[in-house]
């Protein structure tokens, strides 16, 4: 049997024009993101109508996410297997379903059990969109393709919260599940029609690899996300959140090894990180998902505490950056499929930290609106030059037979990062917020007004000194970006190879 990291790759897949196709993926993958954003603003009312605790409704986020990322590798290589286009979807129609028994529910465990059901839906459809796209666009136009792909995370961050507060305001925390089953129905008949049915390719299903790493993947992600609500300390009985992560660690250590012993068809082949930008580029993923996911808890708490904001005005701060992303992606798009890749993702690396730390400086009581809105501007001028650049050029030189491991991986790295970021500044807001003097829980802020005045310049400060470990992580990714290579150079000089 030929190996499957050295196989020729097969030429990308364009037997008709892929923009329809690519704009029902599109379709869905946005839903899939709102949702990642939309449940924050219903949480006040999730708890009075469901009578619940603040630690059960914050399940409802984690439960979705934690069936997001610790499948992800193994529905990327799913796809491979039994085609893209087929677990797409079956993932569409569990999300759809998922959401229709989320609004219907009377219990908040019912509505946890449902948002499990919806991220394992969201996990299975993620890595096909970033597959297909690589398989249907040749290489020379995937830049554009990427850009739509990317700027629809940053409409998203917009719409989630927007429409959030719409939606609740109006008719009810149910509302922001079920706007869900319409959609989910149009993306399902437009990917039926729209989306191509593409060759599979015989693999072997590693089965300790999806064991070992679906394991790995929980533990790690569940102690860092739960961590702050159990203060670093124990979950139960002698298991401890520390424990948790080290053996989370411990079992993604075997299962690396695994991987690079399995002589057979590994889960993720090894060989994908012997291509420099595929490396590099998960490197940058992981540090930008951190750094915007860790943004909107602290901006949201200053702008709602400090200046008396709505949810919807507080979201509202977002129109510039999600503006800017919209308007520079096609730009953005065309320069990635003629430019070197280090040239954009640097400047868009560069601009984005600047921005990070530009809004931490605007943070004040005192700041007028105009002054929070530029560098939100200059972070939306960024991330366009971020995400579309760095999951072409991730992608740009992998076989096409590996283009589901691959889009696993990238997936897997981007929900890591925002774990990462997600806990990270949990823990920082407490830091900063007990070092002003200040006792303050933010899960429970939701609906409680505007600060006594005494503690307005604090609090700002509290968590304008939160926002800058966004910066200091992006520069991890700027350093990455630098060693970006030509991708014509990178295919040449660094041909896949089986791991040793």
């Amino acid at each position: 049997m030929a190996n499957p990291i050295t196989s020729p790759p097969a030429p990308a897949i364009e037997e008709k024009d892929p923009w329809p196709a690519l704009g029902a993926l599109v379709l869905g993958f946005f839903m899939i993101m709102v949702d990642s954003t939309i449940v924050t603003v219903a949480t006040p009312a999730i708890i009075e109508d469901l009578h619940a605790q603040v630690n059960s409704v914050v399940w409802v986020t984690s439960a979705y996410l934690l069936a997001y990322a610790v499948p992800v590798l193994i529905t990327g290589r799913l796809g491979d297997r039994y085609g893209q286009k087929r677990l797409y979807l079956l993932g569409l129609v569990l999300f759809t379903a998922s959401s229709l028994a989320c609004g219907l529910t009377g219990s908040i465990e019912g509505l946890i059990i449902a948002r499990v059901f919806q991220g394992l839906g969201a996990s299975m459809m993620t890595p096909q969109t970033m597959a297909i796209i690589t398989r249907i666009f040749p290489a020379e136009r995937r830049g554009q393709a990427m850009a739509l792909w990317g700027a629809t995370a940053g409409v998203a961050l917009l719409v989630g919260p927007i429409l959030g507060g719409v939606l609740v305001d109006s008719l009810g925390w149910e509302w922001i599940f079920f706007i869900n089953v319409p959609v989910g129905v149009l993306g399902f008949v437009m990917a039926w029609r729209l989306v191509p049915t593409l060759p599979t390719h015989p693999h072997k299903f590693d089965w300790l690899g999806v064991a070992l790493s679906g394991i790995g993947m929980f533990l790690l992600v569940f102690g860092i996300q739960e961590g702050h609500q159990y203060d670093w300390g124990k979950v139960t009985g002698l298991i401890s959140v520390p424990l948790l992560i080290v053996a989370g660690i411990v079992i993604f250590g075997l299962f690396v090894l695994w991987q690079a012993k399995n002589r057979r068809e590994p889960l993720v082949p090894l060989g994908l990180f012997a291509e420099r930008n595929f490396s590099l580029a998960n490197v940058g993923m992981s540090a930008i998902s951190f750094a915007f996911t860790s943004m909107a808890f602290p901006l949201m708490l200053y702008a709602q505490l400090v200046r008396d904001l709505s949810p919807i005005k507080s979201a509202l701060l977002l129109v510039p950056m999600a503006l800017m992303s919209i308007l520079l992606a096609p730009v953005v798009g065309k320069l990635t499929d003629r430019l070197h890749p280090r040239l954009i993702t640097t400047i868009g690396f560069s601009s984005t930290l600047i921005s990070f730390v530009w809004l931490s400086h605007e943070m004040t009581p005192e700041s007028a609106t105009w002054q929070l809105l530029l560098p939100m501007a200059l972070m939306g001028a960024g991330s366009a030059g971020i995400w579309a650049p760095l999951s072409a050029t991730a992608t740009r030189n992998l076989p096409m037979h590996l283009a589901g491991a691959g889009a696993g991986v990238v997936n897997a790295t981007r929900q890591v990062g925002a774990v990462l970021g997600s806990a990270a500044i949990a823990v920082l807001m407490d830091s900063r917020l007990a070092s002003h003097g200040l006792n303050f829980d933010p899960s429970k802020a939701g609906g409680s007004g505007k600060l006594p005045a005494a503690a307005l310049d604090p609090f700002a400060q509290a968590m304008a000194q939160s926002m800058l470990v966004a910066p200091a992580v992006l520069v991890l990714g700027v350093v990455a970006v630098l060693f970006f290579v030509r991708p014509q150079a990178a295919a040449a000089k660094a041909p896949l190879a089986p791991a040793v």
